[in-house]
């Protein structure tokens, strides 16, 4: 027999875990439809920047931490590759129904601004998780590497992804045409990932240099990820684990806030 909802009756407690339930779903499924632009495509990249240094650099470059160079930075390929894809999911998912004018059908169920925050964040984070296992996958097949600290990395991926699926949320609110993302994606989120030692340990910097990494959360995902990956790093796991967590956290109150309010989303 079919259940009557009765008028007024719209969630399961305090949560609509039915609506939860379907945005998430949604936000998985428009991703995995193209999965050769959203999973194959990174995995190529980050093939293409392991093949670059091996041909450019190869043994030359020495060790780096006790590592040779190929193997310091693997790790920092696979969470650059990680979170530019996050940000990339949640961001360009609110873009494109702000443009084609459906982001109401969104907006319009009973769902509650941390709801929507959640079913946005969870495709950015299964996406980015999906990325994580196949680029990891490809570093072990090529270089051999087996994460030395598995639920460490997991950690890192997570936290990784939710950070720049609440940046890429905000993102997405803000901007009212695909060049102002673009713009945000490539002098913001891209330079970002690059200089927060994906390539290089942060010891090679200069001094003031080395103390604007350390504001940057970005730096401590790849950080995390390396030291979990390979068991060498430039700052302390468990501290990396506390300023990710502040950060996730605050960007998703951000996030929470213009959702709820329906900032730069209601006519």
């Amino acid at each position: 027999m079919n259940e009557i909802v009765q008028p007024g009756i719209r969630r399961f407690g305090r949560i609509n875990w039915m609506g939860l339930y379907t945005l998430a779903e949604r936000e998985v499924r428009r991703f995995l439809v193209v999965w050769t632009q959203t999973i194959l495509a990174p995995l190529a990249t980050a093939a293409l920047f392991l093949l670059i240094f091996t041909i450019a650099v190869g043994p030359q470059r020495g060790d780096v931490m006790g590592v040779d160079f190929l193997t310091f930075i693997a790790p920092g390929i696979l969470m650059m590759t990680v979170i530019q894809n996050a940000f990339a999911n949640t961001s360009s998912s609110i873009l494109v129904a702000k443009v084609q004018g459906n982001i109401v059908d969104t907006l319009m169920p009973p769902l509650s601004g941390s709801e929507l925050v959640i079913g946005y964040l969870v495709g950015g984070m299964v996406r980015g998780l999906i990325v994580a296992l196949a680029i990891a996958i490809g570093v072990w097949l090529t270089l051999g590497i087996t994460p030395q600290h598995p639920v460490l990395v997991l950690g890192f991926v997570l936290l990784g992804s939710a950070f720049m699926g609440g940046v890429g949320i905000v993102t997405g609110i803000f901007a009212d045409k695909f060049d102002q993302m673009a713009a945000i994606t490539n002098f913001v989120v891209t330079p970002l990932a690059f200089l927060s030692g994906t390539f290089y340990s942060i010891d090679a910097l200069p001094p003031v240099l080395r103390q604007v990494t350390h504001a940057n959360p970005i730096f401590y995902l790849i950080d995390g990820v390396r030291f979990g990956m390979i068991g060498a790093s430039d700052s302390s796991p468990g501290l990396g684990l506390v300023i990710c967590a502040i950060a996730t956290v605050a960007i998703s109150v951000v996030a929470w806030g213009m959702l709820r309010s329906g900032y730069r989303l209601k006519a």
